[in-house]
């Protein structure tokens, strides 16, 4: 059986489709707070899993993490500084460092096999909803063409690390 942290990708998942069902859009400013918390999430976990695991290839993807989605919020800062726009906190960011930091609570309680597969597992279930809420809301209801253009640059990137995870995780189920 599989151990799988989904509580922050379950909470983006229930408040994407609640706010869809309402016909609410975020605004731009609780995008890109959105944004820099979903990589946040992920570079917490990546240095974690950096410190923690003793297996190369999940050193190697976790440092892949905190490279990428350091990047990504560099990129993100630089763009709502240029625009002068604040990011605004909001219930779906708010979920998303909820659920990140219990996944790292979680991971911290394990070690060895277990606590790589945790974190690989919840490393493909985080990037599929990511690229669920790109797809679905955040790239569809951003207004700036620069912060839709942003996430649409780096959407790729997601997909790739889905799938890098996603290898990883059969390598290590095996």
């Amino acid at each position: 059986m599989r151990i799988i942290p989904i509580a922050a990708t379950a909470a983006l998942s229930l408040l994407i489709a609640q706010a869809i069902a309402e016909g609410a859009s975020p605004t731009d400013p609780q995008i890109a707070a959105i944004v820099v918390t979903a990589n946040q999430v992920d570079i917490d976990a990546g240095k974690l899993a950096k410190s923690k695991s003793t297996n190369k290839e999940v050193q190697d993807f976790a440092n892949l993490m905190i490279t990428d989605h350091t990047g990504v919020n560099s990129s993100a800062t630089e763009l709502v500084q240029k625009l002068k726009v604040t990011p605004e906190d909001n219930p779906t960011a708010q979920s998303l460092k909820k659920g990140g930091d219990e996944n790292v609570a979680k991971l911290k309680g394990l070690s060895g096999k277990d606590f790589d597969k945790a974190y690989v597992d919840h490393e493909v279930t985080y990037h599929q909803s990511v690229i669920d809420a790109l797809d679905k809301t955040l790239i569809p209801s951003a207004k700036n063409a620069e912060l839709k253009a942003l996430m649409v640059k780096v959407r790729p990137a997601f997909v790739a690390h889905l799938e890098h995870a996603k290898q990883l995780q059969a390598k290590l189920g095996a």
